[in-house]
C-alpha cells in the first residue's frame, strides 16, 4: 500500500461541451485529505503531505467500516453550518487543532467526504478511470456516520445538469466539479481532466504584511496585504479588511508578529497608499479569499477573508488572473 500520496488537483473552466463524457460532483469547501485504512488502523495526509489523522478522530470509523480491507481513499474534511452547507468557516475551528477536546468535537464536527478509491486490497487503481475507480468506491458502502461517498452525476444528463448547477447557486455553494469519466488519477499533477466550475471566485494567497486597525481594531490586524508567486518572486495583489470574525484578527495578530521583518518582502514596488504604516512579514502564512475579479493593474477587486490555508505551501501559490 503506498505510504504517502500527493492529490491530483483540479484547473479552473466551464462546463465542457462534450459533457456526456464527463461526471460532475459538488464541489466541496473544506480541506483536501488522503486516508489510509489497515487493518484497525487510519492515517492520514493533507495536502503538503503532512498527517493530519490526530486534527479529525472522526477518520477512525472508517477502520470500523472497511474491516479486512486495505484502502487508500481521496476526499474533502468539511463543516456545515446550521442549515447544511458546508462552511470553510467553522472548519477554521478544527483545522489547526491537534488531539481536539470533546468539546471542540460536539461544537464543530466535521464529516469525510469521498470521492475517489487509489488502493484496494493489495491493487492501486491510479491507471483505472474515473468511472471503475467510483464503481469500486461505491461497492465499499461508505456511508455511515461522519463518513459519506456521495454518487456523481452524469453530465449527459441535461435536465439533471442543470438542477445540480441550480442547486449550488441556490444554496451559495462553491460550484462543482466536472472529471472526465476515463480519466486516469495522476498524483500530485493539476490536470485538464478535472475542472472546477465556480459560482463564485476564490483563491489562494500568501500574506507578505498587514495594517494596524483603527477604531474598533486599534491596536491589532487591520487588514493584511497579499502577494502570489510568479518568475520574479512575490507579486502584490491587494489588500483585505473584511470577512474577519474577532477571532481570526486574534489568531493572525499571534501568528504574524514572530514573522516581523523590516522590509517589504514584495518583487514589486507596493504603491504608498498600502506601503505607508505596514509591517511586514516573512512571507510563510497562505489563506484563501473571496473576490469579484482582477482589475487592470493586477489587484484583486472585493476581495473577502475567507481563513487560512495551512495544508497549501506559500511557494504552491503561483500567478493565474483565471483563478
Amino acid at each position: 500500500m503506498p505510504n504517502r500520496v500527493e492529490p491530483m488537483l483540479a484547473t479552473t473552466g466551464d462546463i465542457p461541451s462534450d459533457a456526456g463524457h464527463w461526471g460532475l460532483e459538488i464541489k466541496w469547501d473544506g480541506v483536501r485529505v488522503i486516508a489510509y485504512v489497515s487493518g484497525d488502523a487510519v492515517r492520514a495526509t493533507g495536502r503538503r503531505g503532512n498527517e493530519v489523522a490526530d486534527r479529525y478522530p472522526e477518520l477512525a470509523a472508517l477502520a470500523d467500516m472497511l474491516p479486512g480491507h486495505q484502502a487508500v481513499l481521496d476526499g474533502e474534511v468539511v463543516a456545515f453550518d446550521r442549515a447544511g452547507r458546508p462552511s470553510f468557516e467553522r472548519l477554521q475551528r478544527r483545522m489547526h487543532v491537534a488531539h481536539p477536546p470533546q468539546r471542540l468535537i460536539r461544537e464543530v464536527p466535521v464529516r469525510y467526504v469521498v470521492f475517489d478509491l487509489l488502493y484496494l486490497d493489495g491493487h492501486a487503481t491510479f491507471d483505472l478511470p474515473y468511472r471503475d475507480r467510483r464503481e469500486l468506491l461505491d461497492g465499499l458502502e461508505l456511508a455511515h456516520g461522519p463518513i459519506e461517498a456521495p454518487s456523481y452525476l452524469h453530465g449527459g444528463d441535461v435536465a439533471q445538469l442543470t438542477e445540480l448547477l441550480d442547486f449550488t447557486l441556490e444554496q451559495e455553494l462553491e460550484g462543482v466539479v466536472a472529471k472526465r469519466l476515463d480519466s486516469p488519477y495522476r498524483p500530485g499533477q493539476r490536470v485538464g481532466h478535472w475542472l472546477k466550475i465556480k459560482n463564485f471566485r476564490t483563491r489562494d494567497v500568501v500574506i507578505g504584511g498587514w495594517k494596524p486597525g483603527k477604531g474598533r481594531r486599534a491596536g491589532g490586524v487591520g487588514a493584511l496585504l497579499l502577494g502570489v508567486y510568479d518568475h520574479r518572486g512575490l507579486r502584490f495583489t491587494g489588500h483585505v479588511g473584511t470577512g474577519f470574525t474577532d477571532g481570526m484578527l486574534d489568531e493572525l495578530a499571534g501568528l504574524l508578529t514572530p514573522l516581523r521583518r523590516a522590509t517589504s518582502p514584495y518583487a514589486d514596488e507596493v504603491p504608498r497608499e498600502y506601503a505607508r504604516d505596514a509591517r511586514w512579514v516573512e512571507p510563510r502564512l497562505t489563506g484563501e479569499v473571496a473576490y469579484s475579479m482582477w482589475t487592470q493593474d493586477g489587484r484583486m477587486r472585493n476581495p473577502s477573508w475567507r481563513g487560512l490555508r495551512p495544508d497549501i505551501r506559500p511557494e504552491d501559490v503561483r500567478w493565474d488572473a483565471t483563478s
